[in-house]
């Protein structure tokens, strides 16, 4: 063979390695049920307080907006609950309730970050036991669950087993 033949003969074998297709991509992982996720949030907190909370009072349009959220949720229109935590939230910017109703109704709308970074906030505002901290803390696990992130699940979980404060012993 002559060079000037060689040349576009290379140049195929070259192009016919190229277009040997790689190894398959990982299958999608499948979509998760943002509303289990919700409801292994509330549940996460059920029957965990058994001590006296002490709120200050609150402004009566915060109670209003909230029931607006909770009527809009109940309708599963979760971006009118949205916009009405979202009010509530403007009058009580630093009430961890608020914050972490407003991660659940993300949840619901699969906005995993948004709901984590408000759970978190919630948490550092809020008390390190009970019930709300319990909802904060199950909020990351189904958020980082969500985005396939396995070592914050396993952390977020140890933190969830803080929530529960074991009674006094009492002799």
């Amino acid at each position: 063979m002559k060079p000037h033949r060689l040349a576009p003969a290379l140049l195929a074998l070259v192009l016919a390695a190229c277009a040997q297709p790689g190894p398959p991509p990982p299958p999608p992982r499948p979509p998760v049920d943002a509303v289990a996720a919700l409801k292994a949030i509330r549940a996460a907190g059920e029957g965990l307080d058994s001590a006296v909370q002490v709120q200050p009072l609150r402004d009566a349009a915060i109670d209003g907006f909230m029931q607006r959220a909770r009527d809009a949720e109940a309708h599963q229109d979760y971006a009118a609950a949205a916009s009405a935590a979202d009010a509530a939230l403007a009058l009580a910017p630093e009430a961890p309730d608020l914050l972490q109703y407003r991660a659940e109704i993300d949840v619901a709308r699969a906005q995993w970050r948004e709901a984590e970074r408000l759970a978190l906030k919630s948490h550092e505002l809020g008390p390190r036991s009970g019930s709300l901290c319990a909802r904060n803390w199950q909020t990351v696990v189904e958020a980082r669950t969500a985005l396939g992130d396995a070592p914050t699940v396993a952390a977020a979980r140890e933190r969830l087993k803080e929530c529960r404060i074991k009674p006094l012993l009492r002799m």
